[in-house]
């Protein structure tokens, strides 16, 4: 096995910030830029979405009834069920007696009434609106119920640890059980923010359904107000008070932030705004492509060399802190056939400051086979005889 040391420049990312440079300690700098958040609310937390790294947390695991928050799950159910083709946007939704029921936040949906999948899936996500989401899950699974099973399921997939489901709405009138975390609330946000259509919804701010003649307005006032702001869901009802998941992306990095029992809507919004100024301010990303790492010697395969390459890496630093980043890369020198593509063959660990900060995969980037007892003697006559 061998390995190497590769330094990588933070010029290109970290430029605009050189003449800010301290010589505090990076995990100093961070904790007291944490310490110095103060935020009104019982709970929250801030991660960036493509490395799911936490920025700040306050209170995280606390199980707090969530109001439509909720609809996260419920939307990342349909998203997924949509991605999957289990159904279309244009698809028909019929309104059941139980969705029409539906109190709270709404589009008052009638019995009977129908509308297409897409105009549904806007209405949740622009209007909250609990009777479109019951006619969605009963569209998609058949009743609320199995609906909700579903949601459970998930949530326990993602490592939702405080996390039980009710309802597929998040109303609590005589609830106790309906319950999630600001950290589990930013696992399902960070997941439903992989189905990129998603956005075509959550990014609205005015819109309209039956053919124009409900007009929508989204319930997230910082799709409008917050540079950047691109979803994702509010809530409120007395029990859970304020919660949000406000999501925002600059300069290719994505931030969620969860707040969670704030004292008033504008508390609320102004937390969130708080927590997504602080990762912009003190964090950036940085990206490394996918790259061909060379070739490895093949033993007992129909060829000599195998090409790999690396795995692209993506990571959030401490824009305050020192310190290019060093790669260490560590490749097999050789390797046993069979190979199949994709298979492991070295690994690229990524230091700054000597702490390392993460690593990728070296892949093999096709597969060879073993050598067969003729392939082996026609090599050996090849190389032999110089056929």
């Amino acid at each position: 096995m061998k390995t190497k040391r590769i330094r990588a420049s933070l010029a290109p990312f970290l430029l605009a910030f050189l003449l800010l440079l301290t010589s505090f300690p990076v995990m100093a700098a961070d904790q007291t830029a944490s310490a110095s958040l103060d935020i009104d609310c019982v709970s929250a937390i801030l991660i960036e979405q493509s490395t799911g790294k936490v920025l700040f947390e306050k209170d995280a695991d606390i199980p707090l009834p969530p109001a439509s928050v909720t609809k996260i799950m419920t939307l990342l159910l349909i998203m997924e069920a949509l991605d999957n083709g289990q159904f279309a946007l244009t698809d028909t939704v019929q309104t059941s007696e139980n969705a029409a029921s539906m109190g709270g936040s709404q589009i008052f949906l009638e019995p009977g009434e129908t509308m297409s999948a897409d105009d549904m899936l806007k209405s949740i996500v622009v209007a909250s609106a609990n009777d479109a989401a019951v006619a969605m899950a009963e569209f998609i699974c058949g009743s609320v119920e199995a609906f909700v099973e579903k949601m459970n399921t998930r949530a326990a997939e993602l490592g939702m640890a405080n996390t039980h489901f009710v309802n597929v709405t998040g109303l609590d009138d005589g609830i106790d059980n309906h319950l999630t975390s600001a950290r589990d609330i930013a696992l399902m946000s960070r997941e439903l923010l992989t189905h990129e259509r998603i956005f075509n919804y959550t990014t609205l701010w005015m819109d309209t359904v039956r053919n124009g003649q409900f007009g929508l307005t989204n319930t997230n006032r910082l799709i409008r107000f917050y540079n950047g702001a691109n979803g994702l869901k509010t809530g409120s009802t007395a029990k859970a008070k304020f919660c949000i998941s406000a999501t925002a992306e600059r300069n290719g990095m994505q931030l969620i932030a969860v707040i969670m029992a704030a004292p008033s809507r504008d508390i609320r919004n102004e937390c969130a705004k708080k927590l997504l100024d602080y990762g912009f301010a003190n964090y950036t990303r940085v990206h490394f492509d996918a790259a061909d790492c060379g070739t490895v010697r093949v033993k007992g395969g129909v060829q000599d060399n195998i090409a790999v390459r690396s795995e692209s890496f993506d990571a959030i630093i401490d824009k305050s802190g020192k310190g290019d980043i060093e790669q260490i890369v560590t490749l097999e020198e050789s390797a046993a056939a069979p190979i199949q593509a994709g298979q492991k063959l070295g690994s690229i660990r990524y230091l700054r400051n000597g702490v390392e900060i993460g690593s990728s995969d070296i892949l093999a980037s096709e597969s060879v086979d073993n050598i067969t007892y003729f392939g082996l003697l026609l090599r050996l006559l090849e190389h032999y005889l110089l056929i």
